[in-house]
């Protein structure tokens, strides 16, 4: 054993480790959760890490998954070894190439971290419903159950699928498997080498597609052979099973690990069987060994290989003794009799039975669902599954985990059974996503796992949001090889990172008797106790706990990190637990900092150096009295006065209380009440902004400005504010509109839905001149401020919004008095991208229809438990859905024409009912002008009179049109996403839908990479940026969207960025939706995954303007019929260079330490891309529009 070497990594990590090195083609697409494999072969790719042949293998990322798996299909047409990293949608992209590759028995293998399939909503977690689609597609499935095992399965799938020529579908489970770090025996290079048979390859060479020896491969065909032609492929199938055994068997005697393709674990003489797959089996045989223990008589049946489906070795594994057998399936599959695993053993038991009897009776089989989206899976409800196979008519097609009370599949289970050993630390930490904790934590497994002979496991539970949202790891550490694919729920060691965690969530509810709770809070010492919920302190002082206590936001700040805390919390965990020496676990860190950071630079790397060494002075224990005595507790997750389903529903879901839910409490279809972001309150923020009324000159900046539309400006009358709490803050209104009627101003926070970020401050030009470091909008502490912003919010809320129809909508200072429909989002703090959504929903929110992509705007837009998207009070907002990534702009042209149809109907319908309706009302309904917010107004008061015209009335043509009138009042199509799916999956489709000439505004979010799933490089990346998929910089120009939609001549297109010229971007808004066509706005949006302080984001994007890297601009078409250029240049370079701007941002910078000559290069051409394209827009925007002028002009040559 002591050659061999253990590492510490995740399922996707061990997975891709062998799939890279056995590989010479990797062709990619993001898709969570498979992405980090595809970033972790383009990385090693980049620094040159070589296969197993000595070769670097070519890492190409595709325009989709689609494109992925015809590269790969073509790699592989072409002799080269070729493999792929998928999920979910993107894996059913695949599809059709995979019945070709298979069709043609190519060998090849693809890894899936299996994923759910968008149906009723999207989820990012895991599940088996990806890979069942794929079952008949012709492709070998073969399961991994751990980390270790998505290692060991990459291997033996590899070296099966070039002995079989079957390709293979390597599966495991996402997140649960892909996700979780565990300690894992290494495979070397040399098992690998004789693996792999290299005669195979050498014949899969020989296959290849060469015009030295020409062929044909992909012919069409006719009825009269297709058939027959279609079965000469059978040997091929019936012989993989064989193979795959045999492979395994190699494996076995090359490493120890033995495994079949169905493992049988168990009692001999077993009566009750599961049946299952991937990782839930190291849960059922931890309990199987628990029950037997205990004089039980279960088994389970590991499923590994489950295509081809070898049903004799199934058989023969079962023990003769099995009376009854629960077959387990990962997936729902709505019409069919059952699930697919369930099918396949019922079949292979039954067919056995009637040829060969291995049973004198036929054991019972039932099928069950269970673990659907990444749903825990438990020893107890194992158990519980184990019981219902004891019962004389066991329960079929049943589901456990969850409470079905509607078709009562669900099966009882005792919630509080655990198996856990004594033997195990259990640590559970709370933080805030973009804090650092998990990095830490996962530094930690690291730390332990691979410097002592512990084994580690850690698994990591965030939902859907972005950076803001609580992070929740669980850390196992233990003497033995830890299979617990579940969530703790006893816990020797609980740290809660951020307190405001404790006003909602009771943190300690899993803290095992004797445990420790370390809590970070800005609290001294001897007051942490009593700032304790009284339900918190119930717990503490029953289970005799011990309590520790950091400011680490203090250590952090003096240390210069910020916000970030990490370091800081890892130290305190270290010094407790005394998993390892105090000294050791500290130098331990230290080097894990030196690796994880060095490549960022030594800024970063000594700041977190001297956190570590400035931390244990400020850790403090606390002394636990004999009685509770707070007197707070844990506060109500929605207010009282929230709606019902708020109340009854959402509310369970804010409080991580989701899983309690019955499957009555939902709706059947997905569709689900928005403007319920307002009852979150999620305060996460410790710092707010104030408002100084005395130096602030009403422009209107930092409400624009604010990512989570959490400060707003209004204007009323005086006299509403006669009730005002003392504190309230006014002034009069500058404006000369209002000023002249004594109206006042007011701005206000909600401090509750704040994240903190200092946008405003930022964005607020006005400095005081005796202390230029006070602003109009200043930052402050939240804790002294909290219940008075609460009181005055609220009475700011009930102040009436102006009448639109006197809002001056070119005027920002006017134009940010709208009431946003789009609130308190979950996006990260200061994100880039909503400012835009929120400027949308204030212009055209309570008239709009937006078709939202795939991605962040569609996570922090549309994810459980709250939408942001609001109402007015009139109770109209936008109405917004979303399909799936790659089809959005089709999606949203499908609103169109819907609008459009309904839009005829309804008139064709009116005029038919014009005796009933009146001539007149029916008229000034036809000749309504809607082009601006009164006549839509006006338009909206009509049609209310003829509803109520219709109500009255039975006959079906007027219900008819009464179903349908609302479609007679203009509304205003949106079609929203990011850059990954307007520059490249879905590019096809929005250049048909802006070939189209219909009237649809397509907002692009261009953070120019796919921040959703990480920060993937997108054809939207600029030259010389370090992104994932990029790791040696991106070598190629920006794709130039605007200008390829110009090409079409009736586009409205416009380039804008917010936090450079606010004005252009509003009249660009203003603009798109005037005009009577396609028309698109590209906006530039700062991500965190560009390495800038996200406190600071403007300075960027003002930058980014003044280096020429992005011009703005707007092309009008509506411009050519009044002999005007369409195109109209709103910036140019100034005196900041290209060089400036990109040595600005880590994501640029970063280069220059990891590729120094590249970096030189890149930077140069980037100066040069630059140049030319804003020479090109000149030209363009220089050309006259009469015809002579024209003539002229194009004789003169273009700039070069």
């Amino acid at each position: 054993m002591k050659n061999k070497k253990y590492v510490t990594l995740d399922g996707n990590e061990a997975c891709a480790y062998v799939a890279y090195r056995v590989n010479e083609v990797c062709a990619i697409y993001p898709i969570t959760p498979s992405s980090s494999m595809a970033e972790l072969a383009d990385e090693w790719a980049s620094r040159k890490i070589k296969n197993i042949w000595g070769a670097v293998p070519s890492v190409f990322e595709m325009q989709s998954e689609g494109g992925a798996a015809g590269a790969i299909h073509g790699a592989l047409q072409l002799g080269a070894l070729t493999t792929t990293f998928t999920a979910s949608q993107g894996l059913l992209l695949m599809l059709p190439n995979m019945f070709k590759i298979a069709g043609e028995l190519t060998p090849s293998v693809f890894h899936v971290s299996a994923r759910s399939v968008a149906t009723h909503a999207l989820s990012i977690f895991g599940d088996h419903s990806d890979v069942m689609i794929a079952r008949g597609t012709g492709f070998a499935l073969l399961a991994s159950a751990s980390v270790q095992e998505a290692m060991d399965m990459a291997l033996i799938a590899q070296a099966s699928t070039l002995e079989s020529r079957i390709p293979f579908l390597h599966f495991f489970d996402g997140f649960r498997t892909s996700h979780e770090m565990s300690k894992v025996e290494l495979i070397e290079e040399d098992v690998m080498r004789k693996m792999i048979d290299n005669k195979s390859v050498r014949q899969h060479r020989q296959r290849a597609l060469s015009p030295d020896h020409p062929f044909i491969r992909g012919t069409a065909q006719n009825p009269d052979v297709f058939f027959q032609n279609r079965e000469a492929c059978n040997p091929y199938f019936n012989a993989c099973a064989e193979i795959v055994q045999n492979k395994m068997d190699q494996f076995a005697e090359l490493t120890g690990r033995a495994y079949h393709l169905f493992d049988y674990y168990g009692a001999a003489n077993a009566e009750r069987i599961i049946v299952s797959m991937a990782s839930s089996i190291e849960t059922i045989r931890e309990t199987v060994n628990h029950l037997n223990a205990k004089g039980e008589k279960v088994g389970l049946v590991v499923v590994r290989l489950y295509r081809p489906f070898d049903v004799k070795r199934l058989v023969e594994v079962l023990p003769e003794s099995t009376k009854s057998i629960a077959v387990l399936d990962r997936t729902k599959e709505p019409c069919s009799p059952g699930e697919p695993l369930y099918l396949d053993v019922s079949h292979a038991l039954m067919e056995t039975q009637l040829e060969n009897p291995k049973f004198k009776v036929m054991p019972k089989v039932v099928g069950g669902r269970y673990g659907l989206s990444s749903k825990e899976f438990t020893p107890a409800m194992v158990v519980g599954i184990f019981d219902n196979l004891k019962e004389k008519k066991c329960k079929n097609h049943f589901t456990v985990g969850i409470k079905d009370d509607v078709t009562h599949t669900s099966l009882d289970y005792d919630p509080t059974l655990s198996i856990e050993s004594d033997k195990v630390v259990r640590a559970i930490f709370y933080g805030l996503g973009a804090d650092g904790t998990v990095g830490a934590n996962k530094n930690s497994i690291k730390i332990i796992g691979e410097n002592t002979s512990n084994h580690a496991q850690g698994y990591f539970v965030y939902d859907s949001k972005k950076s803001g949202s609580m992070t929740i790891s669980h850390l196992r550490f233990g003497p033995e090889p830890i299979h617990a694919p579940y969530l703790i729920t006893r816990a020797n060691f609980i740290a809660c990172h951020q307190p405001f965690f404790m006003e909602k969530i009771n943190v300690v509810q899993h803290l095992a008797p004797g445990g420790t709770f370390l809590l970070n809070s800005t609290w001294a010492p001897e007051e942490v106790w009593y700032h304790l919920p009284q339900e918190i302190q119930e717990i503490l002082i029953d289970r005799k706990a011990k309590i520790y206590t950091i400011d680490g936001q203090k250590v952090a700040k003096e240390c210069g990190m910020g916000r970030r805390i990490n370091t800081i919390m890892q130290v305190c965990f270290f010094a407790i637990s005394n998993v390892l020496p105090k000294e050791e676990a500290i130098e331990q860190i230290k080097e894990s900092i030196r690796k994880t950071y060095g490549k960022k630079g030594s800024l970063i790397v000594d700041t977190n150096l001297k956190a570590v060494d400035n931390t244990l002075e400020h850790l403090y224990k606390v002394e636990i009295p004999d009685k509770a005595n707070s007197k707070t507790k844990l506060a109500a997750a929605v207010p009282d006065s929230s709606p019902d389903f708020v109340k009854d529903v959402l509310s369970h879901i804010i409080a991580g209380r989701g899983d309690d839910l019955p499957v009555s409490a939902f709706p059947v279809d997905g569709t689900y009440p928005s403007d319920t972001a307002q009852y979150e309150k999620r305060n996460i923020s410790l710092q707010i902004p104030v408002w100084e009324e005395d130096l602030c000159i009403q422009c209107g900046k930092c409400v624009l400005q604010c990512p989570h539309a959490v400060i707003r400006s209004n204007v009323f009358d005086a006299s509403l504010a006669k009730d005002a709490p003392t504190t309230f803050k006014q002034t009069v209104s500058r404006d000369t509109q209002w000023k002249e009627k004594g109206m006042m101003y007011s701005i206000q926070v909600s401090p509750e839905d704040c994240t903190g970020c200092s946008v405003c401050v930022e964005a607020c030009p006005v400095k005081d001149k005796s202390n230029i470091s006070r602003k109009a909008v200043n930052m402050a502490p939240i804790t002294p401020l909290r219940e008075q912003e609460k009181e005055n919010w609220a009475f700011f809320n009930r102040l009436p919004d102006l009448n639109r129809n006197e809002i001056s909508i070119t005027s920002i200072g006017q134009q940010q008095n709208m009431r946003p429909l789009f609130e308190f989002s979950g996006a990260c703090s200061g994100c880039g991208e909503t400012p835009y959504l929120k400027l949308l929903s204030q212009l055209y929110g309570d008239r709009a229809v937006i078709a939202n992509a795939t991605g962040c705007s569609s996570i922090y837009g549309g994810n459980l438990p709250t939408t942001p998207w609001a109402k007015n009070s009139e109770g109209r907002g936008p109405a917004w859905a979303n399909s799936l990534f790659e089809d959005n702009a089709e999606f949203g042209l499908g609103f169109r024409l819907a609008l459009t149809q309904l839009n005829q109907q309804a008139i064709e319908n009116l005029k038919q009912l014009e005796d009933v309706v009146g001539s007149k009302l029916m008229q000034d309904i036809l000749d309504a002008d809607q082009k601006d917010e009164m006549g839509i107004n006006a338009q909206r008061d009509r049609v209310e009179q003829l509803k109520t015209i219709l109500k009255s009335r039975e006959d079906d043509l007027s219900q008819l049109l009464l179903s349908i009138a609302d479609n007679l009042v203009k509304k205003s199509v949106w079609i929203v996403g990011g850059d990954g799916w307007a520059y490249d999956i879905g590019y096809g489709g929005l250049d048909h839908v802006l070939a189209s000439g219909k009237n649809v505004n397509i907002l692009v979010l261009d953070t120019e990479v796919y921040s959703n799933t990480g920060g993937q490089m997108s054809k939207s990346t600029p030259i010389g940026a370090v992104a994932k998929f990029a790791a040696g910089g991106k070598p190629g120009k920006k794709k130039d969207l605007g200008i390829m939609a110009m090409s079409y001549g009736n586009v409205y297109v416009a380039k804008v960025a917010m936090g450079a010229k606010d004005l252009q971007t509003l009249k660009a808004f203003l603009e798109a939706e005037q005009h009577d066509g396609p028309s698109l706005i590209i906006a530039y949006s700062h991500c965190i995954a560009h390495g800038i302080n996200m406190e600071a984001p403007l300075q960027h994007q003002k930058a980014l303007i003044d280096s020429g890297q992005w011009v703005l601009y707007r092309n009008n078409p509506n411009n050519v019929s009044e002999g005007k250029n369409p195109l109209t240049i709103d910036s140019q370079p100034k005196k900041v260079t290209v060089e400036q701007y990109m040595n600005l941002e880590n994501r640029f910078k970063m280069l220059w330490k990891t590729h120094p000559e590249d970096a030189k290069k890149y930077y140069a051409y980037a100066k040069q891309a630059a140049k030319e394209q804003y020479e090109d827009l000149q030209y363009l925007a220089g050309r006259k529009m009469n015809g002579e002028e024209e003539i002229k002009s194009e004789k003169n040559e273009k700039p070069k």
